[in-house]
């Protein structure tokens, strides 16, 4: 099975560049970050067409996450546990839930997460202590999860918006005083770790980055961010047989400035009764 994560930076824009990697890849799963559109103006269509059935979580322009998938989709779940809003406070006084997190069991029975942890944006903005609250919740959602079924393959994917080592970025210097890299960040990022969860693709490429903005030449230049990840369980972990990050999605006619990350399971689908036996 290959599953795999993209920041597609607007789905609706780039619907056919995704369908057609989809394909190309022979990804079984994917899940999509920052799709920028209403669960109504999802383009379900060009993903059925190409095999795939799509859940979404989407209120408006911003945000949204959905999950794609050939080997089945139940148990869907937006949100999680514990997890905070942002914004307006609402008529009853809590805050409104952005559309950043989505689950849902693939195959036979992996638990995919499709999450776009916020920004952060500035050390002195509101979103950033908003951020590591998210952070912290959802790792207490997960940590209460997996010790309830702790032999459950779960996957955590998506842009974390975090840079945890120095090497996942271009130059420390540029990021100094930032988000992305504070220490708090790459604390929350890291505690992952007690909850059950590691990196499942760092071990298999160790370097590479996963983000170039599209300012002042940064991907020709390679200038760029590791912070599209999947933290997974060890029951997830232990069916690992290989990673990748697909560089060659940055280029072309107007690509996301992120690209896939790509897992691969050694874990049976639906599809594997329709392929060819070879003895």
């Amino acid at each position: 099975m290959r599953i795999a994560t993209w920041n597609v930076n607007s789905i609706r824009a780039r619907v056919g560049r995704v369908t057609d990697w989809l394909q190309r890849a022979d990804v079984d799963v994917l899940a999509m970050q920052e799709t920028k559109c209403r669960d109504d103006q999802f383009p379900h269509e060009a993903f059925e067409a190409a095999g795939y059935e799509v859940v979404t979580h989407g209120h408006s322009q911003w945000n949204g996450v959905a999950i794609a998938s050939r080997v089945g989709l139940t148990d869907v779940q937006p949100d999680f546990p514990g997890m905070p809003g942002f914004g307006k406070p609402l008529p009853d006084g809590t805050l409104p839930l952005e559309a950043r997190a989505l689950a849902a069991t693939v195959g036979d029975g992996i638990r995919v997460w499709s999450l776009y942890v916020p920004n952060g944006r500035d050390l002195a903005d509101p979103h950033y202590p908003y951020k590591l609250t998210w952070l912290d919740r959802l790792r207490l959602a997960t940590a209460e999860r997996l010790a309830a079924n702790p032999d459950e393959p779960i996957a955590l994917m998506g842009d974390w918006n975090v840079a945890p080592l120095d090497a996942d970025v271009w130059d420390m210097a540029v990021f100094e005083g930032s988000t992305h890299v504070s220490q708090p960040e790459r604390d929350a990022f890291v505690a992952f770790e007690s909850a059950g969860l590691r990196d499942v693709v760092r071990p298999l490429v160790p370097t590479g980055y996963t983000y170039w903005d599209y300012k002042q030449l940064r991907f020709p230049r390679n200038e760029g961010m590791r912070i599209d990840f999947v933290l997974a369980s060890r029951a997830f972990a232990d069916l690992v047989t290989g990673a990748s990050i697909e560089r060659n999605e940055r280029k072309g006619d107007a690509p996301s400035d992120h690209v896939p990350v790509v897992v691969d399971l050694d874990a049976d689908s639906p599809l594997d009764d329709d392929r060819p036996m070879i003895f």
